[in-house]
């Protein structure tokens, strides 16, 4: 029989959330599109529930994650600050060692 663990990891700052896996994504399709819009499209999520996720990891951050223009005739944007790609870098190491470390934990079970 063949056991798996499942869990999901977040970072929170006072009771908000600052990063976890849905932030993470958001921020990286941010990062690919240059848009808020087109991240939430890209994930197929509202454009209000983005900018809620956006805003939440703003205000949890030390440094601002996106740096953002205003639309207009030619539309507004957002781009991601070398402080947001540190962050998603640092989330991504994160989560794989801690999947790493609960493979090995598993390994426990699977012995008895």
């Amino acid at each position: 029989m063949s056991y798996k663990i499942k869990s999901r990891i977040w970072i929170e700052s006072d009771k908000h959330v600052l990063l976890g896996e849905g932030r993470v994504q958001l921020l990286k399709a941010i990062d690919k599109t240059g848009s808020l819009s087109k991240a939430a499209k890209a994930l197929n999520i509202s454009y209000k529930k983005a900018w809620n996720l956006l805003d939440s990891v703003n205000k949890s951050a030390k440094k601002p994650v996106t740096i953002n223009s205003i639309g207009g005739k030619g539309g507004g944007g957002a781009e991601l600050t070398d402080y947001g790609k540190s962050l998603i870098l640092a989330f991504d190491e994160i989560n794989k060692n801690c999947w790493e470390f609960l493979d090995k934990q598993l390994e426990k079970i699977e012995r008895i």
